[in-house]
């Protein structure tokens, strides 16, 4: 994985403008660690950070070629998972490889099928390509969004990059937020509305879409959306399959020329990759396979079991170690340690986060990367075969509002009162939004068309918003973190099976339970359902709780928008708040922890509204 950006302009001399280029590098350091390359000339500027996986002699960047007549200059960030099936393709097709890099056959795929040269790939991607020629851009974000691309264009300026920080040190784009951002960020933060970048200038590229730059003008196409069709397999057909698009998926995503470990839970998810990949080591001669947790100090002490998270991961963690002969590593977060990280955590992600559950990521990849530059995650299972309590409970599931976000009464309690009166209409514009451009069947009962739309807001929303924070904290650390359940083919599937499949025996994610069921201890293929794990010790509630009230005691743009009376009721009484602020794990602590986040991104980032 890498960091890319690039700026193309017809108004300024981009050789002229070599001190800004070093800074948007810069920005990118810790996503490219290993190695940096530029490719600039008067009108454009491409810029890579390398943090080498695969080819490490090779896979140098930013990539160029000529062919017929035209020279194209690569910069990406991602992996390939299916490099070598594409790679053969082209040599049939008469093209010369110098390297094993999936860079190269990235580049050449570009060349030889042009803007649909995505439509062939199976991985996780963000990358640009410049023809130099044509004076023409051409960038391009996986299906899933695993990797980000953010981008600005102002007047005859257009600059993109892998991180919000890097548009901004380019100057052409300003941390200015309007009455949009202001909404995003106190109505439906830490989600945000796909494609905004929270900053009045700032784009992401969606997942599944390429943009073409030319003639000063900036043109988006999809090229995936979730697609219905009819399931056409019976039950025992779609539990094999199940097993094995997931199977494949995870030993593809096993190739590396660097040290690889697994994060692991114990939960369902992590335990099947983490299974899958040690007798994939074990088969191949590569030795055991290295296994990380996290906790935090003096959890089991205080750990209160809820709806959401009914049970520690410890007996479980043991058990699949045990099982998969793993050598296993636990990573013990400090509470003092867990709350100062949240400063980090909001640079990381250029925005205000997940709380907590960003900061302790944050640590614990740094912690993991002090042995390993590659990692194996369980992300987005949850989200494709209905893993959440929101897609089981009838009452919550046939709401009209974002299941995970369903109450804006604690929102409406944090700020002024009166300020914002359109945000929850603004929130209600998104979610309708989302679900009318859902496709369905015909035929479709009213469940089935239901959790097509479920299936819809929690891909383009809540996973979005867990890939974003796997992205920023991992690559804030210089290691990679692979996902496995994001394989399109995978996502595809489970997008059209029929729900009494995916909820097998009446259970969330039933048909991968029943997938895994002889090749994982039953216990762990049996386990309900358990978020991320957070802190439970009191001595974190009282720590952000200081820091909130020292927020609240300046006067900033910030605390001009809070509701300090009701903030400092919320200290008070804890527990008086009916459901999360957002997920599962974001109640009054987080809260207080997103408020701190919040304080750190105006005064890091120099926020002004408009």
């Amino acid at each position: 994985m890498c960091g890319i950006a690039g700026w193309l302009s017809s108004s300024t001399n981009l050789y002229e403008k070599t001190w800004i280029l070093e800074k948007m590098s810069e920005t990118l350091e810790n996503r490219g660690p290993d190695e940096k390359g530029y490719y600039v000339t008067k009108e454009c500027a491409m810029i890579h950070r390398r943090l080498s996986v695969v080819d490490i002699e090779h896979g140098k960047q930013p990539m160029s070629a000529f062919y017929a007549g035209e020279t194209y200059v690569l910069v990406y960030n991602g992996e390939l998972y299916n490099t070598e099936e594409i790679r053969n393709e082209l040599i049939t097709a008469g093209y010369d490889f110098e390297s094993h890099s999936d860079t190269e056959v990235v580049l050449k795929s570009y060349i030889h099928w042009k803007e649909k040269c995505a439509e062939k790939f199976n991985g996780i991607f963000a990358f640009g390509v410049y023809e130099v020629n044509n004076h023409k851009l051409y960038l391009c974000r996986d299906r899933i969004g695993v990797k980000p691309l953010f981008y600005t264009h102002k007047n005859k300026d257009f600059v993109f990059g892998s991180q919000i920080k890097t548009i901004l040190s380019s100057t052409v784009a300003e941390p200015v937020i309007n009455e949009d951002g202001l909404y995003e960020i106190f109505f439906l933060g830490p989600a945000r509305t796909p494609g905004q970048g929270i900053f009045k200038d700032i784009k992401e590229l969606k997942p599944g879409e390429y943009g073409v730059y030319q003639n000063n003008t900036f043109n988006i196409t999809t090229y995936f959306r979730l697609k219905a069709y009819e399931h056409t397999e019976n039950e025992e057909e779609t539990i094999d399959h199940t097993r094995y698009l997931i199977q494949d998926s995870i030993r593809r995503q096993l190739v590396s020329d660097v040290p690889l470990c697994c994060f692991l839970s114990g939960g369902l998810d992590s335990s099947i990759i983490t299974q899958t990949a040690s007798s994939y080591f074990k088969a191949n001669s590569k030795g055991r396979l290295n296994t990380y947790s996290v906790e935090y100090r003096d959890n089991e002490k205080y750990f209160t079991k809820s709806l959401f998270q009914p049970n520690s991961d410890t007996d479980y963690i043991h058990l699949m170690i045990n099982s998969a002969d793993t050598k296993h590593h636990q990573i013990i977060l400090d509470n003092s340690t867990l709350a100062e990280a949240l400063y980090d955590a909001t640079c990381a992600r250029d925005l205000p986060g997940m709380a907590d559950v960003d900061s302790s990521l944050l640590l614990f990849c740094k912690e993991v990367k002090k042995d390993f530059t590659v990692a194996l995650s369980g992300e987005c299972a949850d989200e494709l075969f209905g893993g959440y309590p929101w897609y089981h409970n009838r009452e919550v599931l046939f709401e009209d509002t974002f299941p995970w976000s369903r109450n804006q009464d604690i929102r409406r309690k944090v700020i002024k009162k009166g300020l914002f009166p359109k945000g929850e209409e603004y929130v209600r514009e998104r979610y309708a939004n989302t679900i009318k451009n859902v496709d369905k069947l015909p035929y479709d009962s009213e469940l089935t068309a239901r959790m097509r739309e479920m299936f819809s807001l929690n891909f383009y929303w809540f996973m979005q918003c867990l890939l974003d924070r796997k992205d920023r904290c991992s690559m804030d650390c210089g290691l990679e973190v692979r996902v496995p359940f994001c394989d399109y083919r995978i996502v595809e599937y489970a997008y059209n099976m029929p729900w009494e499949l995916k909820a097998y025996q009446n259970r969330e994610k039933g048909i991968v339970r029943k997938a895994f069921e002889g090749i994982l201890p039953y216990d762990i293929c049996y386990r309900k359902k358990s978020p991320y794990p957070k802190t439970h010790n009191p001595v974190y509630f009282r720590i952000v709780s200081d820091k909130v009230r020292e927020i609240l005691d300046k006067k900033t743009i910030l605390t001009e928008m809070l509701n300090k009376q009701n903030i400092e009721n919320l200290i008070q009484n804890p527990d008086n708040i009916p459901t999360p602020w957002y997920g599962q794990l974001m109640r009054t602590p987080q809260i207080l922890a997103y408020i701190i986040q919040l304080d750190t991104w105006f005064d890091k980032y120099k926020v002004t509204i408009e």
